[in-house]
Order: C-alpha cells, then sequence, then structure tokens
C-alpha cells in the first residue's frame, strides 16, 4: 500500500531532546522507558509509524511543550534484548505541523498532525549538486576541534543529498539548530545551513573564516 495512504493523522510522539529524522533517513534507536516501550508495543499492532518531535525546552516537572514540527518514522526494524529493551530503527517517511495533542489514555502523547506542508517528502530526495570536498574538510576540521572522529567510510561515494541530510541529523550541533536544519524547505537550503553552522563554528573557535 502506498505510504501516502497509509499516514496517519494520530501519531504517537516520542520527544527527543537534540535529535531530529528528516524524510529518507534511519534513526536508531534505544528504547528502555515503559511508557515508550508501551508506545512502540502499540505502534508495531497499528501500522508502525511513530512521530519524532523535539521538545522546545527541558522543564524540571511536568511535560515539555513540543516543537510544531516534527517528522513521522516508520518502524523498520525491531530488536528485542535479554534485559527488556527495543532496539529499534525508524524510517523517516514525512514531516508534519503538529496541530494539538490529543487527550488518551495511554501514558505517551498523542499528536494531531497535518502533512500537508511537507507533500513533497513523500516524493524521492532530488539530486543536489554542491562542492563535498569543501564540505568533507570543513567537517574534519569542525569535529578535529570538538575531538570527534569523523567516519571517512562511504562519504566520498554517498549521494550529496544524503551526505547534507545525514550531516543535519548526527553533528553535535544545538537542539535548536538542528530544528531550523529539520524545518528547512529541502535539502538545498539545508546544504546553505550546513555550511554556514559548520564555518561559523569553526570560525567562533579560531578567530577567522575557513574560504
Amino acid at each position: 500500500m502506498n505510504e501516502t495512504q497509509t499516514l496517519p493523522a494520530s501519531l504517537p510522539l516520542f520527544p527527543l531532546a537534540g535529535c531530529i529524522l528528516l524524510p529518507g533517513e534511519l534513526l536508531p534507536l534505544n528504547v528502555f522507558e515503559p511508557r515508550y516501550l508501551n508506545m512502540i508495543d502499540d505502534a508495531r499492532r497499528e501500522g508502525g509509524h511513530i512521530g519524532v518531535i523535539q521538545p522546545e525546552a527541558e522543564t524540571a516537572t511536568g511535560e515539555p511543550a513540543l516543537q510544531r514540527i516534527g517528522t513521522a518514522g516508520r518502524i523498520k526494524s525491531f530488536v528485542e534484548t535479554r534485559d527488556g529493551r527495543y532496539l529499534v530503527t525508524l524510517a523517516g517517511i514525512s514531516r508534519f505541523a503538529l496541530k494539538a495533542e490529543a487527550e488518551a489514555a495511554t501514558p505517551y502523547r498523542i499528536g494531531q498532525v497535518d502533512y500537508r506542508p511537507f507533500a513533497h517528502d513523500l516524493a524521492p530526495r532530488p539530486a543536489l549538486q554542491g562542492d563535498r570536498s569543501r564540505l568533507i574538510r570543513l567537517l574534519g576540521v569542525w569535529l578535529a576541534g570538538e575531538n570527534i572522529q569523523l567516519d571517512w567510510n562511504g562519504l566520498e561515494n554517498m549521494p550529496f543529498e544524503a551526505l547534507i541530510d545525514r550531516t543535519a541529523m548526527l553533528a553535535p550541533l544545538p537542539a535548536q539548530a538542528r530544528q531550523d536544519l529539520l524545518e528547512a524547505p529541502d535539502s538545498a537550503a539545508r546544504q546553505r545551513m550546513v555550511e554556514d553552522l559548520v564555518t561559523g563554528l569553526i570560525a567562533a573557535r579560531a578567530g577567522g573564516r575557513p574560504q
């Protein structure tokens, strides 16, 4: 069945600070909190869709307010460990606008969502051209300064649009920067934002602007 026809208007929500899921990408999750184990069980029975969304801010008590844009992912793989955790991989399908939260008896939150602003997410990602060598060099300089080892395997052959989106998801960026990247119209806009962010972070640390 076509994914367009099966995306639900109500989604179980998985709030994850500092984490985004982009359409066409994969997100591995290590699920151990009881209410989210419950959520995974329910989702697997009901089509396998989960909404990944960032909280606006951490709060000491109560449920945090949520960002207005998240992404619907479909459970692609599932393994239960001996100690009762779920190792899940979500495949990003489409972003959504969170219209409201539904009142529900579940221990996890449920959102009423609208996919219409992101209808293009359901189409294949357009090929993107860019200066791959410069981006990889910038990433290498930035991550070396953060004492993070960049895994170069596959970067040279990965489609450029996938490299941009994977960087947006995996690079150690502030939560709001990730949200801005999630809300960018497409991979081309995300490319400009990623390059500006990384260049600015290098400049802030080194006092210069790499070319």
